[in-house]
């Protein structure tokens, strides 16, 4: 379902859960320059946006080569190969480095500079399994959109093509797909239903006025999805079967990690409530209900909520913190012990972390996704002031800053942190012991 409201906007878990090859990393060498950003800039005619390896190894950017054509360019070195246009570069989990490209007025996907064969009128969106084995996208052909995935186009096509998920292990691709076209002021065919779900290339035998959100849980199994069944009737699918409850509205399922269950935000007269499996599992009400989360024990369900209209909070298996904020708050993160919860919140246009319940001092112009520390003790978070970035460490802001910063990252045992950060021009790759920041 969509939401208008940024409380809506997905953001990245902070209980992350293994990188490939994480422990392989170097975590011993305190400080790499890796790259010119400045001697890049003054060599090429146009350089866009950055992207930094999970490994903090490589920095790539879509460039502009002297004779008008674009590349990707790693660590200040171009592709080989030149395209008529590249952007939408993104990182897989395992470090691979994909890029959108246009050949020929044709486009596809280029995977460390090797283009896929599949060519197509345009494609986007590009997402990944957990471990970065399998690279989905979504594809128009002959006014006709489906789905590619590792290179090999679905055998199906569709009238329209709404999104897709990959389930954990990568071995199953879900895309919201419209079989059915639908002509211009068709409102009877509109109520029939013209959308539904397809899992890898075979569609789901009943369409829905219109489906949200699919979600996979934990080994891929099972699927579920929001489907709109009637003017205002909401409920769940789960494997191509729809609840037998249904709701005024609903919000983007999730999986129990055991036993298979969906946890839901939905709906019930003007009240929001948490329901699994079509039944009420909190007794508390709430004027909005969204981004569920379960801790990693599975013992507990955090949620972001508002006990009363514009009064935003996080609530806890069903006890909401006691301070509220008028602005915003996004999703809460577990740490890994399950016994604390972290989320970002905004009040006053100034943004900051809050755990179990307690903001911290110090507030920022922006703020990302806090972390935890393996052992639950420390939050980290990227932070803006003054147009410079940082890293805010249990609510301290350290000495460092930088031009431009990506995530910090805990290393395995919790003892350093990975800063991917831009100082005077170049992008340094550095290694610093947690107690520096504390």
């Amino acid at each position: 379902m969509n939401a208008s409201s940024v409380n809506a906007k997905t953001a990245e878990p902070v209980v992350k859960p293994a990188v490939p090859g994480m422990d392989s990393w170097d975590w011993e060498t305190s400080e790499k320059a890796i790259a010119d950003l400045v001697e890049m800039r003054e060599r090429f005619p146009e350089v866009h946006e950055f992207s930094v390896s999970p490994d903090g190894e490589r920095i790539a950017v879509p460039v502009k080569t002297e004779d008008g054509q674009y590349t990707i360019c790693v660590n200040g070195e171009p592709w080989e190969q030149a395209f008529e246009k590249a952007w939408y570069i993104r990182f897989s989990p395992d470090g691979r480095l994909t890029a959108l490209v246009r050949a020929d007025d044709a486009w596809t996907v280029a995977v460390e500079g090797e283009p896929w064969e599949e060519r197509f009128e345009y494609i986007w969106n590009t997402i990944f399994s957990a471990d970065g084995g399998t690279i989905a996208a979504q594809t128009k052909r002959d006014m006709q959109y489906s789905v590619v995935v590792n290179g090999a186009s679905w055998t199906n096509s569709y009238v329209s093509c709404r999104g897709i998920a990959v389930s954990p292990g990568g071995e199953k691709v879900a895309a919201i797909v419209q079989p059915v076209p639908l002509k211009e002021a068709d409102i009877f065919g509109f109520m029939d239903g013209t959308w539904t779900i397809a899992v890898n290339d075979k569609q789901w035998d009943r369409n829905f006025i219109n489906v949200y959100e699919p979600a996979f849980n934990s080994d891929g199994r099972h699927l579920a999805a929001e489907v709109r069944l009637g003017t205002c009737e909401y409920t769940i699918v789960k494997d191509g079967r729809p609840w037998q409850q249904t709701f005024g509205c609903i919000w983007e399922p999730l999986f129990r990690p055991e036993g298979g269950s969906v946890l839901v935000p939905a709906r019930v007269g003007k009240s929001w409530v948490l329901v699994e499996d079509g039944h009420r599992l909190w007794s508390g009400e709430y004027d909005q209900l969204w981004r569920q989360k379960i801790s990693p024990d599975g013992s507990r369900i955090a949620a972001v909520a508002a006990p009363i209209f514009g009064k935003w909070t996080i609530a806890v298996d069903d006890v909401a913190w006691e301070k509220t904020y008028s602005d915003c708050v996004l999703e809460p993160f577990f740490s890994p012990d399950s016994k604390r919860v972290a989320a970002i919140v905004k009040e006053d246009n100034r943004w900051t972390i809050a755990v179990n319940g307690e903001p911290w001092t110090e507030t920022f112009e922006m703020v990302w996704n806090p972390a935890f520390s393996p052992d639950s003790k420390i939050v980290i978070a990227k932070v803006e002031r003054g147009g410079r970035f940082s890293i805010a460490i249990n609510g301290r802001l350290w000495r460092k800053n930088f031009q431009m910063l990506w995530e910090p990252v805990f290393s395995p045992d919790g003892g350093k942190i990975l800063v991917r950060g831009v100082e005077d021009g170049k992008y340094i790759r550095r290694i610093v012991e947690i107690v520096e920041l504390l």
